[in-house]
């Protein structure tokens, strides 16, 4: 690909979060991109993203299936925004290809560890391709001022990160695949990688063993899919402790609409404290010698968001620096690599079986023998 021509996409998996790729990708179109082809077995999601793709007068090659994109060659960068549990197959198939396709796969990587694990593998021997997980959290302004005052070491050394989200129900899917375990990973692998990606990032430190209790206690409990009632849990508190002796703690509630913001992130250090609060994109930070009476509280922005879309535009700014990585030709590295995503999944996995168990589990158990 030559530094200024148009760089080819194709969306593998076209419900809610595929069509919010599409979007994002059409307000990218100053920087020569092009979404030229969609692959997706459901009919009413292919026309979802063609009457879009129409709008934004690009013309889409359809397919029913991934495997006739890859074989097709007509693009350059797959994103992989299909249900969780299709996520390793798919992967598998695109690395295994001939031709050389670099790929952005939403969260999780995969459902289960040892699938993430086979993926990093195998993608090692490719060095033709980058591969970038979708963690875009990130990205979210508030939390990447977060992340940059704690890199600056004005918290000093991190010792405890707190994670609240309090939201929503999961959203319907297409055939209602997010209402299973089997399917998703579970909630703390299908929603909280993102927190447990944080929590690391800002720890500065793996992870070593997770304890967590949860339960359905709201949601889903009336819903009946074949027969089977969901087993997704809706709400969860989970303590995750790090190789630096750092910890982390989750909070998650999935039945609290009535909250002012949906994600509250506190990190403390030894000198200082930092929060940030989204959707209303505020900053906080103060340090023991100043007290609170020094507490300085700043709105955090991005003016390169040209769409804010369903993730604050951390899903723009996401796709803004995975196009510098694929432009930078192997001389940049994916923000988010694969072994990100896979410890995300491994530390969900390992809340979900803590509270199947009742127990901390390691992070090695999980990582040895799933």
């Amino acid at each position: 690909m030559a530094a200024n021509s148009v760089i080819k996409y194709g969306i593998i998996g076209v419900g809610m979060m595929g069509r919010e790729h599409l979007i994002n990708l059409h307000h990218l179109r100053t920087e020569d991109v092009a979404v030229v082809a969609i692959a997706d077995p459901h009919i009413p999601s292919q026309h979802h993203a063609l009457d879009l793709a129409k709008s934004y007068n690009w013309p889409l090659k359809v397919f029913t299936g991934h495997k006739e994109l890859l074989d097709s060659g007509v693009c350059d960068v797959l994103v992989v925004s299909s249900p969780n549990m299709t996520h390793y197959e798919i992967l598998m198939d695109i690395i295994n290809h001939p031709k050389p396709y670099h790929v952005l796969v939403e969260k999780p990587l995969c459902t289960t560890v040892a699938h993430c694990k086979e993926i990093v593998d195998a993608a090692k021997k490719r060095k033709d391709m980058l591969v970038q997980v979708g963690l875009e959290y990130r990205y979210m302004p508030p939390v990447a001022k977060l992340i940059d005052i704690v890199k600056s070491k004005a918290l000093g050394q991190v010792k405890m990160v707190a994670i609240r989200e309090h939201r929503f129900p999961f959203l319907v899917k297409v055939n209602n695949w997010n209402r299973f375990n089997i399917n998703t990973g579970g909630t703390l692998v299908e929603k909280c990688c993102h927190f447990f990606d944080l929590m690391r990032l800002f720890a500065g430190a793996n992870p070593i063993r997770v304890m967590a209790s949860g339960s359905i206690d709201v949601n889903h409990r009336d819903e009946i899919y074949d027969g089977k009632v969901p087993d997704i849990i809706d709400n969860a508190y989970v303590i995750v402790e790090f190789d630096n002796g750092c910890r982390g703690m989750l909070d998650l509630c999935m039945f609290a609409e009535g909250s002012k913001n949906e994600q509250e992130i506190s990190v403390v250090g030894d000198i200082g404290k930092g929060e940030a609060f989204v959707p209303e994109s505020i900053v906080n930070f103060g340090t023991r010698a100043a007290g609170r009476a020094g507490v300085e509280s700043s709105k955090a922005e991005d003016d390169r968001i040209k769409y804010d879309g369903l993730h604050h535009g951390s899903s723009y700014l996401e796709h803004l620096n995975f196009l510098y990585a694929i432009r930078a030709k192997g001389e940049k590295a994916p923000a988010v690599d694969l072994e990100d995503g896979l410890i995300s999944v491994a530390i969900g996995v390992a809340a979900q079986l803590s509270i199947e168990k009742g127990r901390f589990v390691t992070i090695k158990e999980v990582m040895n023998h799933e």
